[in-house]
C-alpha cells in the first residue's frame, strides 16, 4: 500500500503524510496561543461596545507582588533543575559506563511512573512525608527524633517533588548523550595522564552538553509553570506562576489580565533560559558542537 502512494504521490507523500499532524498541531497549539496573546490586548468596555486594544492588563501586573511570584517560581525551577542534573549525571553515567546486562530492566524502571496517574504520585508521597507517614515514624522508630518532622506544606516539599516527578526528563537526554559518547576519548585522556575527575570535567561533561541542554529545557520550563505540585504539596503558603494563572482564570474570572500575565510569564521564562544558555553553554562552545 505504501510503495502504491509513492508511485501516486512522487516525493510529495511525505507532505501530504505531515498535513494531519501540522493541522493538529495548528488547531490544538498554534490556535489557542494566537487566543491568548489576542486576549491580553484586548478590553471589552461593554456587551454592546466594540472591544478596543489596550495595554491596561500588562501595566496593571507591574507591581512587587506579582514580580515576587514570578522570582519564587524562577527560584523553584532554578533548583529543580540543578537538583535532577546533580543526580541525573552520575546515574546516567553510571547506567552507561558500569551496567552492562540491565540496561533496559532500569530504563524501564525509569520510566515506569510514567503509568502511573500523576495525582497518585504527588498522594503517595504526601502520605510519606506526612507527621505520621512512612519517614516520621521510622526516624521515631530508630530514635533518630523524639517529635515528628513537618516536611509538608513547605518548599522542601514542593522541590522533593519537582525533582521526584522531572528528574526522567533530566535523565533520559543525558544518558542519550552518553551512550553516543566515544569511549575511547575517555580512555585516551586517561592514558595521558588525566584523573578520572579531569577527564569527567574536561572530556565527558563537554562532549554530552547537548543532553544536558535538553534534559534543562525538559525540567525548567515545565517546572516554572507547574500547578498541581505547588498546590497540593505547598498547601497554598506562597504562590507561584502557575496558581496565579488559575486564580486569574478560574477564581477571579479576569480572563484578559490571566492572558497578560501567561504572555508576560512566557517572555520572562525565555529571557531567563537564554541568559541560562548564555552563561553555561556560550557561543563557542555551540560551534565546537556544530563542527
Amino acid at each position: 500500500m505504501l510503495e502504491r502512494l509513492k508511485v501516486a504521490f512522487g516525493k510529495e507523500l511525505d507532505f501530504f503524510l505531515s498535513v494531519p499532524a501540522a493541522i493538529w498541531q495548528i488547531l490544538f497549539f498554534g490556535v489557542p496561543i494566537l487566543l491568548i496573546v489576542a486576549l491580553s490586548f484586548i478590553q471589552f468596555d461593554g456587551p454592546f461596545q466594540f472591544p478596543r486594544l489596550t495595554l491596561v492588563y500588562y501595566l496593571s501586573l507591574l507591581e512587587w507582588p506579582i514580580a515576587k511570584i514570578i522570582l519564587r517560581s524562577i527560584f523553584l525551577a532554578a533548583i529543580a533543575s540543578i537538583c535532577s542534573f546533580l543526580i541525573a549525571y552520575p546515574f546516567s553515567y553510571f547506567l552507561v559506563m558500569k551496567i552492562k546486562r540491565f540496561k533496559v530492566a532500569f530504563l524501564f524502571l525509569l520510566i515506569l511512573p510514567f503509568w502511573t496517574n500523576f495525582l497518585l504520585q504527588v498522594y503517595g508521597w504526601y502520605y510519606i512525608l506526612d507527621d505520621g507517614g512512612l519517614v516520621n515514624q521510622t526516624f521515631l522508630y530508630l530514635g533518630l527524633i523524639s517529635s515528628p518532622l513537618h516536611m509538608l506544606n513547605n518548599f522542601f516539599a514542593v522541590n522533593l517533588l519537582m525533582i521526584y516527578c522531572y528528574l526522567p526528563f533530566m535523565i533520559l537526554p543525558i544518558y542519550s548523550s552518553l551512550e553516543k559518547l566515544d569511549k575511547s576519548l575517555i580512555e585516551a585522556s586517561l592514558d595521558l595522564g588525566a584523573t578520572p575527575l579531569q577527564t569527567l570535567f574536561n572530556v565527558t561533561i563537554p562532549l554530552t552538553k547537548v543532553g544536558i541542554k535538553i534534559g534543562t529545557v525538559l525540567v525548567l520550563v515545565p517546572a516554572f509553570g507547574e500547578f498541581a505540585i505547588p498546590s497540593l504539596m505547598g498547601g497554598g503558603k506562597d504562590m507561584y506562576v502557575g496558581s496565579l494563572v488559575s486564580h486569574f482564570f478560574l477564581t477571579a474570572r479576569n480572563s484578559s489580565r490571566g492572558a497578560a500575565f501567561t504572555c508576560l510569564s512566557v517572555l520572562i521564562l525565555f529571557a531567563f533560559v537564554g541568559l541560562v544558555f548564555y552563561t553555561f553553554f556560550p557561543k563557542n562552545d555551540l560551534m565546537e558542537e556544530e563542527e
